[in-house]
């Protein structure tokens, strides 16, 4: 059956492309008329389904395919509705299958593209019928995803530059559209861009960004990856900023000790690489300069260098800068008194630019100048109190400097001071009058008039030749001023020093505390103190022992752990100024504790191990002690006796006795005691050596004798026991106990004898004489016993 299938098959095939197959005389199938053409599209790899003309109940259903550019149409497929043949060619097309009628394309390929011819036969009237419907496919292919290429990725600014939106595949018309993203996030179409190609010529910096291009044909439309591209230029000229801004003429300048912040721009692709000079020295590299606190050396020309390592380009811009700075210190105000005004001074020099100055008073401002300002202001009818400000403005400085005069009128009375200089040789006298300004001051008499004006004060001075006839001569200082009558004055009287002690004699216990107090009763200049020790050295602040405490005219002295031999005797405490001196004694008595009782040692012995003595003595005669101290020495053979040093201390004086241990066994040690009250030592005892400890070896010996006799008789039993039993081990050792055995038997038989007739002896006693055997031969046998303390 399915053999007859096929060749109904073949047969309508053959029919259906108008073979020769009926033969002569037989009537062809009628031919309806060819139905017009059919344009269809399909897009590659989708499915599409081609519809054949509708005939009534179709016998075969034929479908032919003809490529573009051939005449000849390819058999497809074919079905007689219950068959269907798919001729293996179609499957260039895709894969081809019959729905009905239909033809079904799925995963349609380019090939398919051309002219489908669909033949039915079907039977009408009696009479077999045909049916044609031509389909002309188109296959649209999409648009492959776009790429962006780049003539070159990194062009140098004004070169050409083609970029290109390439796709592998797209039925045309393809149409293109590009977009555009700077290097900061800005993105836009190139809406006046839409060809393939993109011509920048000559390509700038504006160009540098992300391209991105997209590809549209009327099947789809897709978008290509972003491309960077990199436009190499600069750099361009640096522009140097200078935080804080401050511009003067032609020069950028700032402040003194302010933080100063150069700062360089170049444009640049890569970045410029920056270096700074600072009068055509290197200084920095790096775009920012900070100069933490600006300094006048800090002043000058500054350079910025960039440079493109790419394009290897410099570019370079220069600033001068310079330092403001305000004069030192601060300024210095005075006023001198003149006949009916006062003169006010203002002076500040130094700085860059100068500091300008201007006095505000009372009744109005004074014209200002640079540095130094000098003004005249009259006295009369100024009120008590009245205030001169001196107002310094500098650029350099946040606000004003000011410094003030008070003119008030002194409520006090001049002060009179004197003082020593060069090394005791003048006496300086001088005198000064605080709480007034505009005042003088002057000492009649010896004092000549000198005067010494200062901020707000006048202070004279008078240099004299020191010399003992100075003392109690009195000098006298008046002062005189506007707002101030009477004049008023200061007295001082010159005078040697004087001096008192609080005790004469002092007398203190060994190691304890002594205190030496002296006075200054008088002097004027203002005297210098002094201790000297006993032997009449200066006592420094940093000697050991002493301390020194000076309390206004007051010196005192103080030794702790007093010392016999070296802090007993004359102290002196010393006064002197450039007029003359003056001293006083003190005798320190340093005194010892009483000595302490004499000691006897009354036994030293050695320890077992000559490791360790065994130390006993005793005491005689009247003292009080605090303790003991036991000394040794050590004498080697042959290099004689050695020092004597410390074994025990700080014994309780309620000991007599202490185990000292530490020895070495090949060194002869000899020992003394010494009893001690406090720090007072008493005399030594006798020297003695120790001795061994008395030897009694009776009981070790005798236990260890008894010890061993018990053992040996024992050991002696066995063997007798042995050598009974076998006489042949020990020949000689039997002959001797079997001889010794006879005699003894022999004897004790005939005591027995005896004591039987006598009727004493125990018959349990009795030996037979067969037990003993008459040759045995007697030996020599040695027992040695040793006894082990």
């Amino acid at each position: 059956m399915v053999g007859g299938t096929v060749k109904y098959l073949h047969v309508s095939l053959c029919f259906l492309l108008q073979l020769p197959l009926w033969s002569s005389g037989q009537p062809l199938p009628t031919l309806s008329a060819p139905s017009s053409e059919v344009p269809v599209k399909g897009v590659q790899g989708d499915s599409l389904e081609l519809t054949c003309a509708s005939v009534p109940t179709p016998l075969v259903i034929f479908w032919s395919f003809t490529p573009p550019g051939s005449l000849v149409p390819q058999p497809i497929a074919v079905t007689n509705g219950a068959e269907v043949k798919v001729e293996p060619g179609a499957l260039a097309l895709g894969a081809v299958s019959l729905r009905n009628s239909n033809l079904v394309l799925e995963g349609l390929r380019r090939a398919a593209q051309g002219r489908f011819l669909c033949q039915a036969l079907y039977s009408a009237g009696g009479e077999l019928q045909t049916a044609y419907s031509y389909i002309i496919l188109s296959v649209l292919v999409p648009v492959s995803k776009p790429q962006v290429r780049l003539s070159s990725p990194s062009p140098v600014e004004g070169a050409a530059l083609v970029v290109a939106c390439v796709i592998r595949e797209g039925t045309s018309p393809v149409s293109f559209a590009w977009q555009h993203q700077g290097p900061q996030g800005s993105r836009g179409p190139l809406t006046e861009r839409s060809e393939q190609l993109l011509h920048l010529e000559p390509v700038n910096r504006t160009h540098t960004g992300w391209y991105l291009c997209s590809a549209q044909n009327e099947v789809n439309r897709l978008n290509s990856d972003s491309v960077y591209l990199d436009v190499i230029y600069g750099p361009d000229e640096p522009i140097i900023r200078v935080e804080p801004l401050a511009v003067s003429e032609d020069s950028y300048w700032a402040s003194e000790r302010e933080e100063v912040t150069l700062s360089c721009l170049a444009s640049s692709n890569p970045p410029s690489r920056y270096v700074w000079l600072h009068d055509h020295i290197q200084v920095h590299a790096g775009p920012t300069y900070i100069i933490a606190r600006a300094h006048q050396s800090h002043a000058g020309r500054y350079t910025c260098l960039a440079h493109n390592s790419h394009l290897d380009t410099h570019t370079q811009a220069t600033i001068q800068l310079t330092i403001f700075y305000p004069p030192q210190g601060q300024p210095t105000c005075a006023v001198s008194p003149d006949i009916g005004a006062v003169v006010l001074n203002c002076i500040w020099p130094g700085g860059l630019p100068a500091a300008q100055l201007q006095w505000e008073g009372p009744e109005g401002p004074s014209p200002s100048a640079p540095t130094n300002l000098t003004w005249t202001h009259l006295s009369t009818h100024l009120p008590n109190g009245s205030i001169f400000t001196c107002i310094t403005q500098h650029p350099a400085l946040a606000r004003p400097v000011i410094c003030r005069i008070t003119l008030w009128e002194p409520s006090s009375s001049p002060t009179c001071s004197t003082k020593i200089t060069a090394r005791d040789q003048f006496v300086m006298l001088s005198c000064e009058w605080l709480g007034g300004a505009a005042f003088r001051l002057h000492s009649p008499g010896i004092i000549k008039s000198r005067y010494w004006e200062a901020a707000d004060l006048h202070l004279p001075i008078q240099l004299l030749k020191a010399h003992e006839g100075l003392d109690g001569k009195e000098f006298t200082c008046k002062g005189t001023h506007p707002l101030r009558t009477p004049d008023p004055e200061c007295r001082l009287q010159l005078e040697a020093p004087r001096l008192v002690v609080d005790r004469p004699r002092v007398s203190v216990l060994e190691g304890r505390e002594a205190r030496l107090g002296c006075l200054l009763q008088g002097g004027r200049p203002a005297p210098r103190l002094r201790w000297l020790g006993p032997q009449q050295l200066p006592v420094e602040p940093n000697t050991p022992h002493y301390t020194l405490q000076q309390r206004g005219s007051r010196l005192g002295l103080i030794l702790r752990d007093a010392d016999p031999s070296h802090h007993g005797g004359i102290y002196r405490c010393l006064a002197w100024n450039a007029l003359g001196n003056a001293s006083h004694s003190i005798l320190l008595e340093v005194q010892r504790y009483p000595a302490p009782p004499n000691v006897t040692i009354s036994s030293l012995t050695y320890g077992r191990q000559r490791t360790e003595v065994r130390l006993q003595w005793a005491t005689k005669g009247p003292g009080n002690l605090t303790g003991f101290m036991v000394q040794r020495r050590a004498s080697s053979p042959g290099s004689g006796a050695g020092v004597w040093e410390r074994a025990a201390g700080d014994i309780e004086p309620e000991s007599r006795g202490r185990r000292l241990g530490g020895l070495d066994p090949g060194v002869l040690y000899a020992f003394r005691v010494l009893a001690l009250n406090h720090r007072t030592a008493g005399y030594p005892s006798e020297v003695k050596t120790p001795v061994d400890p008395p030897f009694n070896a009776y009981p070790a010996v005798l236990g260890a004798a008894g010890t061993g006799m018990i053992v040996a008789t024992v050991a002696s039993l066995l063997v007798f026991q042995y050598a009974a039993r076998h006489p042949e081990t020990f020949p000689r050792l039997g002959r001797l106990l079997f001889f010794t055995a006879r005699r003894n038997c022999q004897d004790r038989r005939a005591m027995i004898d005896a004591e039987m007739q006598a009727g004493e002896v125990p018959i349990s006693t009795m030996t037979p004489a067969s037990a003993l055997e008459p040759n045995d031969t007697p030996v020599n046998v040695t027992i040695t016993v040793t006894a082990t303390p």
